[in-house]
C-alpha cells in the first residue's frame, strides 16, 4: 500500500512540475513580447522611425533573448507602420 501512495505522490510531483514549466514558458515568451514592443516604442518616440530589424534593437536598444529557445519574426510592413512581430517557441528550445 505504501508503494502505491508513493508511486502516487511521485505522480502528482511530476505534473505539478511539468505544469509549472509550460507556465514558466508562457511567461518568459509574455515577456519578450512586452519587451520587444517597448524597444518599437522607444526607437520611434525617439528617431521618428520603427528599428528596421531585431539586430538593430539588440544593438541600439539593449534587446536580448534566447534564440536557442524563440524564433522572432520581425516584418516591416512599410516605413509608416508599426513592424508586425511573431514570436514562436522552438520545439525544445533551451535544452
Amino acid at each position: 500500500m505504501a508503494i502505491i501512495a508513493f508511486i502516487g505522490i511521485i505522480c502528482v510531483f511530476v505534473l505539478g512540475v511539468s505544469l509549472m514549466g509550460a507556465e514558466n514558458s508562457s511567461r518568459i515568451a509574455k515577456n519578450l513580447e512586452n519587451a520587444i514592443d517597448r524597444c518599437i516604442t522607444e526607437c520611434y518616440a525617439l528617431e521618428g522611425t520603427y528599428p528596421p530589424s531585431l539586430a538593430y534593437m539588440e544593438e541600439y536598444y539593449g534587446l536580448v533573448y534566447d534564440k536557442n529557445t524563440f524564433f522572432v519574426d520581425y516584418s516591416m510592413v512599410g516605413t509608416n507602420l508599426r513592424p508586425d512581430v511573431t514570436i514562436i517557441e522552438k520545439q525544445g528550445g533551451g535544452q
